[in-house]
């Protein structure tokens, strides 16, 4: 899972804490994700092509002259 999203499994472990990536389901002694929330979870992260709302803010850009 961790090599899906492009992570090691150190930062994957601290992102499914976080909740940024979903928890592993259980089947008998496995431990699996699954890749469809998975992929809904890695497209809720921000990204380069999309403007960070936080920055936009800390900017100013927000008022009106």
């Amino acid at each position: 899972a961790a090599r899906y999203v492009g992570v090691g499994i150190t930062k994957f472990d601290q992102m499914v804490a976080d909740g940024r990536m979903p928890k592993p389901k259980k089947v008998d002694s496995r431990v699996i994700w699954d890749r469809l929330k998975l992929e809904a979870a890695f497209a809720e992260l921000p990204g380069d092509d999309e403007e960070n709302i936080v920055d936009f803010l800390l900017q100013g850009n927000h008022r009106r002259e």
